[in-house]
């Protein structure tokens, strides 16, 4: 009984430990991909796991409007929305040959408003390729970024580095990261941890000195004519820190801040502000991305690494049960079987010896032998050779024809 019940134990150990193998080196690296079915959250939050637009506040911000075809510079509160629309229908038809299987396509847009009056700001629109593991932009030929600005719509660009994600299982290294205004990755350093609404958070830090902004000729004019009386052209130059707080095994977002700066440099007067602005995402977002990136961290960890440690202890837990009652089971039966064979009776026949006079008092007959020259049966020798014995045979009579011949 102990070694079938062994014999048991050991399978579901074995199958148990294959278990934690194949979900450890299988079932764990396609979780740690950007499924194809991601979609974005509707009004109520609703499906789960769905992409939630992402807030920024700035208060008290410098930045250009243009109103009634002018431009012209403002202060006040500004709200910055993201929101990221995964493309599983492009991702299908235009994700082929090394891209197949291995990268999805995002559609991104992102609106800057007024909040005394929602009154549009900035906006863009962009499209690219993301990698499914690392999350990083992949070559594509039909990406493109579309603003509003002087550049407008940008088919040429070409995404680079980290945009709107980091990979699974963030690293506490240097990355690339897509900067939207100078249209190219740029060093986003480590810097450190920090708790964000109790969890914790991986800080990366990108910081772009002022630098010279590509723009039209035609737009350097009009910014002259309207902000710099006096100018004819100028420059527009950009500056942003950049710092994104991520939660390292999801990858994702928890908090974001921007701090913008835009001038316009005119070739005669001073610089004119068109953008110094502190964005920072609002609580409800950092609530919900906090939520969002645990919910995404408990998946994998569970799937990752709680799964296969506990069917790997459990399934080598069973299996040692089931040896050693397979061992003790058998070592039993053996013991049990000597015991058996020590205590069973003897059935050898054995030869018991006859009484000499037994064997004299009934010779036995020619006849009634039974043994040959093969048999263990000797026949008692005839001790009846004396004369004098009463017991000796009388001598036979000679018939006539015998009597004759003498």
């Amino acid at each position: 009984m102990k070694a079938r019940l062994g014999a048991v134990l050991f399978g579901v150990g074995v199958l148990s430990l294959a278990v934690a193998a194949g979900t450890a080196y299988y079932v764990a690296p396609s979780v740690t991909k950007l499924p194809y079915d991601l979609t974005f959250c509707n009004a109520t939050g609703k499906p789960d796991g769905c992409l939630k637009a992402s807030v920024a506040v700035a208060e008290n911000a410098t930045y250009m409007q243009v109103l009634d075809g002018k431009p012209t510079i403002q202060t006040g509160q500004l709200k910055a929305t993201t929101e990221v629309v995964p493309q599983a229908a492009t991702t299908e038809k235009e994700m082929t040959g090394d891209l197949a299987g291995e990268a999805v396509v995002w559609d991104v847009y992102g609106t800057v408003v007024r909040t005394d009056n929602s009154s549009v700001v900035s906006k863009y629109a962009a499209e690219f390729a993301l990698d499914r593991k690392t999350a990083v932009a992949r070559a594509w030929d039909k990406q493109y970024l579309d603003t509003d600005g002087p550049s407008g719509t940008d088919d040429s660009v070409t995404f680079e580095g980290q945009t709107y994600k980091f990979p699974f299982h963030a690293e506490r290294k240097d990355y690339t990261y897509f900067d939207r205004d100078l249209r190219k990755g740029l060093p986003i350093e480590f810097d450190g941890t920090e708790q964000v609404n109790g969890t914790e958070a991986y800080r990366y830090v990108q910081r772009i000195p002022e630098i010279d902004l590509a723009t039209p000729e035609g737009s350097l004019t009009a910014l002259a004519g309207a902000l710099a009386p006096g100018a004819t052209t100028g420059k527009v130059t950009y500056s942003n820190t950049r710092t994104i707080w991520i939660e390292p095994v999801s990858g994702n977002f928890v908090k974001v801040r921007e701090q913008q700066k835009k001038n316009f440099v005119p070739n005669a007067g001073a610089p004119v502000a068109l953008l110094d602005a502190d964005f920072v995402y609002d609580d409800p977002t950092i609530a919900n991305s906090v939520k969002s990136a645990g919910e995404t961290r408990d998946k994998l960890q569970l799937i990752g690494r709680t799964l296969p440690i506990g069917l790997a202890a459990f399934g080598a837990l069973v299996l040692l049960l089931g040896l050693w009652l397979i061992v003790s089971g058998r070592a039993a039966t053996a013991g049990e079987a000597r015991h058996r064979a020590d205590d069973a009776p003897v059935d050898t026949p054995t030869r018991v010896a006859e009484p000499a006079e037994v064997r004299e008092a009934e010779p036995v007959t020619a006849g009634e032998r039974q043994g040959g020259p093969l048999s263990d049966e000797i026949p008692p020798a005839s001790t009846n050779w004396r004369t004098d014995e009463k017991s000796a045979p009388a001598p036979r009579k000679a018939t006539e024809g015998e009597a004759g011949k003498h």
